[in-house]
């Protein structure tokens, strides 16, 4: 018997939007789609420009820092220090490679309950993949240490703006209210998403027998890093970039104004911290060796986009600016001439278009349902059916709604615009509150953002682990499984509980 095999990710995607498209035929005042099949691809594309320029940016980018082998100098600097600090028995006992997962992932997990981290995961996979391998593991924990950690936390978030945020300003209630439990949330679902991945990266490090880092059998890359760049156009390129973010402390420190919750937080001393860390470690760095400066480079490129996002407002545009400043900024310490660095940019963009292509795609779908005049008809249909269900009923019911819905719709923006208008004041009727409706939403979002070919970000992230959907279905389902039970189990006590802001 011929083994069944999961069809292409272009051929599942394009399966969707046919479906969709018949399903507009049945709707009742609907708006039949025919050949708007293949116009939905264009529409997704044009839709999602912003983030398939940054896709390819990104990639680009990146492409330039890994030509320089800098990346990998770092991660055999990274293996040095891991080998010192075995000596310790308490860390080789609990094991290296495990705390960094679980330090990463906490990380990752805060920047998406705090400020809804999500397309800026596409660049860190990149970065954190390699040390991944380094350490013994696959290119599943690299992706789980950072996109499914900040993922989780975007889904137990508790100051996101972009589902708490949306959500609670339509259904009128006070912005952030609530956070208390959500903080609980946070912590119930990171520990889950924390024991999970340990537990798959344990499997593979038993499968991985290079990588043993307690018997020091720890992978160094495989590439050649022993040959050292000259420094000259290093100096030049730290000196330009000195006066650069000296002056851009100098214009736009005072502006700087960090929100957590309803609290607005002005900090005009965080651009200037970073300067003066940034100048320091900057020489420090170049004195040793121009890779090590280019690394610094890297780091310093994150630092300023977390601080950006947070205290500036940077989106997509900022972000793809620093990286672009990043790859030119990489290649021309490394000694590259204009026209490597533009050679380099470009095999870096190749190299990553398949993600591009599936992120235009995948948006057809969203086109089709809109235009057909489904989603509203869906919405109102399913929103009836919970009359009558009790109340833990009608709560898992409009949960599991979000959650279906967030399959064909993963914009949180988007389906709070759609879904809250409806369910608000749905939950008045039934004897919900309004918090809890929120977090329903707020969990329905979160989950199947990991696991819906219609999410750009999830398609970008795994083109750029080189990781194919199918694959990744795979071994993603049962988590998601346990997420969606555990976000109902979170939802009952708003029901029986008193708790604050609910």
């Amino acid at each position: 018997m011929k083994k069944f095999k999961v069809p292409n990710t272009y051929v599942i995607i394009f399966t969707v939007i046919a479906l969709c498209a018949i399903s507009t035929w049945f709707v009742p005042d609907g708006n039949p789609q025919t050949w708007q099949v293949f116009s939905a691809l264009y529409e997704g594309f044009s839709q999602q420009a912003g983030i398939i320029a940054f896709v390819l940016m990104i990639g680009g980018a990146f492409w330039v820092v890994n030509s320089t082998k800098a990346v990998d100098e770092g991660i055999m600097a990274f293996i040095s220090e891991v080998r010192t600090l075995e000596r310790f028995p308490l860390i080789r006992k609990l094991g290296v490679g495990n705390i960094v997962i679980v330090l990463i992932m906490l990380l990752f997990g805060l920047f998406g309950a705090v400020f809804g981290m999500s397309e800026e995961t596409i660049a860190f996979v990149a970065v954190v993949i390699p040390l991944a391998k380094s350490l013994g593991y696959d290119e599943i924990v690299g992706v789980c240490m950072v996109y499914v950690a900040a993922h989780v936390g975007f889904a137990g978030a508790m100051l996101n703006p972009f589902t708490i945020g949306i959500a609670q300003d339509m259904s009128g209630l006070p912005l952030f209210s609530g956070i208390e439990y959500r903080i609980f949330c946070w912590v119930v679902l990171m520990t889950i998403a924390i024991v999970f991945v340990l537990w798959y990266a344990s499997k593979v490090r038993k499968k991985n027998a290079f990588a043993e880092i307690g018997n020091d059998h720890v992978a160094s890359p495989a590439v050649d890093t022993t040959d050292e760049l000259p420094k000259r156009n290093a100096w030049i390129c730290f000196a330009v970039l000195s006066a650069v973010t000296f002056l851009f402390s100098v214009f736009y420190a005072g502006n700087c104004s960090i929100k957590l919750g309803q609290a607005v937080y002005d900090a005009p001393w965080l651009l200037w911290v970073i300067e003066v860390i940034f100048l320091v470690l900057s020489l420090c760095s170049l004195l040793k060796s121009v890779r090590l400066y280019i690394l610094n480079l890297l780091m310093f490129t994150i630092v300023y986009m977390v601080a950006g996002v947070m205290g500036y407002g940077w989106y997509l545009p900022e972000i793809c600016a620093l990286f672009m400043a990043l790859g030119v900024s990489a290649g021309f310490s490394a000694g590259y001439s204009a026209d490597n660095i533009s050679k380099e940019f470009i095999s870096g963009a190749k190299d990553i278009f398949s993600a591009a292509l599936v992120i235009g795609f995948a948006a057809g779908i969203i086109v089709i349902l809109k235009e057909g005049q489904v989603i509203d008809r869906m919405l109102a249909s399913m929103a009836s059916a919970l009359d009558g269900a009790g109340r833990a009923g009608a709560l898992g019911s409009m949960y599991g709604i979000q959650t279906f819905i967030n399959i064909f719709i993963p914009s949180a923006s988007a389906k709070a615009a759609v879904t809250m208008p409806i369910m608000a004041p749905f939950s008045d009727m039934i004897g919900v509150s309004r918090q809890a409706t929120v977090l329903a939403f707020q969990f329905g979002d979160g989950f199947t953002n990991m696991i819906t070919p219609c999410s750009g970000v999830l398609m970008a992230v795994l083109s750029v682990a080189k990781i194919p959907y199918e694959k990744w279905f795979r071994w993603v389902w049962k988590f998601i499984l346990l997420l969606i039970v555990a976000g109902f189990l979170l939802l009952l006590p708003t029901l029986w509980l008193d708790l604050p802001g609910f």
